[in-house]
């Protein structure tokens, strides 16, 4: 857990440990692989994935909101080769304000 902390305050300094920790119990198993523990900014298809399933089912956002916001955190990790999937799920969540909601 201290690694996904440590990876997501690169980013957020003033990160929730609590939302961390709430991202890492719904990704559960996945992070076990370390090709699933990653997002790729490149394939359109996981993007797609991400945007339907994290932002849509998970935090109630659909269509451009959604898109924009996957798309922004993309921007934000562009020097980061390995995106860490718990930091780009946190990042998204709380581009589009929903870390409440998790």
């Amino acid at each position: 857990m201290t690694d996904y902390t440590a990876d997501v305050k690169i980013y957020d300094a003033n990160a929730s440990d609590e939302a961390i920790g709430k991202i890492v119990r719904h990704l559960g198993i996945a992070l076990r692989s370390r090709d699933a523990s990653m997002v790729s900014c490149s394939d359109p298809t996981e993007l797609a994935r991400v945007a339907e399933k994290w932002c849509g089912k998970k935090l109630g956002v659909t269509g451009d909101a959604a898109d924009a916001a996957v798309a922004k955190v993309c921007e934000t990790m562009k020097a980061d080769r390995s995106k860490a999937r718990v930091t780009f799920y946190y990042l998204v969540a709380k581009e589009l304000g929903k870390l409440d909601a998790l």
